[in-house]
């Protein structure tokens, strides 16, 4: 029998040689100086040969474990060299039906479904919260436990509510598996009950009264913050969208900025919609201008204009500004736990309803919510609606700018000294279409 020492001794000579241990196994030491395990046997009185792999990567000890493997085969009636190439096979089709693999495919047929943004956030919480622990396994042997093991991780960051949405991911890929024939069931869809409920959502602090929320702008805009951050709150002030479509806001969306009537055109596929509809253009937002808030453009045009975000980050000029951005304005001035930069929707609407109220336009409220971007379900409504009343939207987008930037210096005062001597020289001009 061979020893590892022998082994391990062993020169290279002109031609191949053997070193025998025991039953059929041997060591094949070639002029090259490799040295191979192989096992010597015979099946249905057939000679054949048996490969183990390169020693010493494959230990003596090892070799001998798989050669009694082997031999244990063979007295089943079963050559070992056609179960190891089954073996190898069932090893590759698993490969190919791990569940990232179909994870994968899965994710390339629905993306053109989706927006560039969503279709990235899919993919990125599957590597991210999935693909470590159970990417690699063969689909059809993932089980619901397993699942929910992955998912109570995702719960134990906090992030219930991610947990809800990559269990949706995951059924997802198990229908798709079963079109396929690679799985039977979705064990995802066994594990709706077995996850943490959906936290009581906390209306976003708001604050509803005219002079307060003056005295948050002129605190903020006089805090010496980045002046883009400065110009993002105002004309988030002054226009009631969203947080995140204001970040994202491109240069191309605002349009006759140098006429009678500029508006805003937000693409539906920026907005907070459902994802069926983010590619209909009758979900797309208008939202009128006021001259308060072509006066922001105008400004910030002399700090952004070469690129194609409005209000790009501090470090990058082809990112949004941090979505902590502004609301860490407000906590700097004092508005921590008062006032998020959400909170300016909900002062719109409180403010402005009110003022329809006394004004005798109980029909204002549609209108209102129609600026607030409250899309109907019906795309017929809403095509009508993008257009609609626009003429009155115009009158209360003047009104609540009157009322909130009452006493506010033009934004030209926002921006840096050298930028704003500059821009006082040379107007700046907004390209309009």
């Amino acid at each position: 029998m061979l020893s590892d020492t022998k082994a391990r001794k062993a020169a290279p000579g002109e031609k191949d040689y053997k070193l025998g241990d025991s039953g059929g196994l041997f060591l094949l030491v070639r002029p090259s100086g490799g040295k191979l395990w192989r096992m010597k046997y015979r099946f249905h009185g057939k000679e054949k040969l048996l490969s183990f792999g390169p020693y010493p990567e494959v230990t003596l000890i090892e070799a001998r474990e798989m050669r009694d493997a082997a031999r244990k085969l063979l007295r089943a009636g079963i050559d070992p060299a056609s179960e190891k190439k089954r073996q190898a096979v069932s090893e590759r089709v698993a490969a190919e039906h791990a569940f990232e693999s179909v994870a994968r495919q899965w994710h390339e047929l629905q993306s053109p479904r989706w927006t560039p943004v969503h279709s990235a956030d899919v993919l990125r919480s599957l590597e991210r919260d999935v693909f470590p622990s159970i990417g690699s396994l063969p689909i059809a042997a993932i089980d619901a436990p397993l699942l929910l093991d992955t998912l109570h991780k995702i719960e134990r960051k906090g992030s219930i509510e991610t947990a809800k949405r990559i269990r949706q991911r995951i059924s997802a890929v198990f229908v798709y598996a079963i079109s396929l024939g690679i799985a039977r069931d979705d064990p995802a869809a066994l594990l709706t009950k077995a996850l943490k409920p959906k936290p009581k959502s906390r209306r976003q602090p708001a604050v509803t009264d005219l002079d307060e929320l003056r005295d948050l702008l002129d605190k903020s805009e006089r805090s010496g913050a980045y002046p883009i951050t400065l110009l993002a709150s105002r004309l988030l002030a002054l226009t009631a969208v969203r947080p995140g479509t204001l970040r994202g806001a491109r240069w191309d969306e605002f349009k006759g900025i140098e006429g009678e009537s500029p508006y805003w055109h937000i693409p539906a596929e920026r907005m907070k919609l459902v994802l069926d509809r983010k590619d209909e253009q009758a979900y797309d937002h208008i939202v009128p201008l006021v001259p308060a808030a072509v006066d922001v453009l105008h400004a910030a045009r002399a700090l952004s204009g070469r690129g194609e975000l409005v209000f790009p980050g501090q470090r990058h000029a082809h990112k949004p500004l941090s979505e902590n951005a502004i609301g860490y304005l407000y906590n700097r001035v004092g508005w921590h736990g008062r006032h998020v930069p959400h909170g300016w929707r909900a002062a719109f609407s409180t403010i402005m309803n009110e003022w329809a109220k006394m004004h005798g336009r109980a029909d204002d409220r549609a209108v209102i919510d129609l600026m607030l971007s409250h899309t109907p379900k019906d795309r017929v409504e809403a095509a009508y609606n993008r257009a609609e009343f626009m003429e009155r939207r115009r009158e209360i987008a003047q009104a609540w700018a009157d009322m909130v930037m009452q006493n506010a210096q033009p934004a030209q005062t926002l921006l840096p000294l050298a930028r704003r001597s500059e821009t006082q020289n040379s107007p700046v001009c907004v390209t309009s279409s």
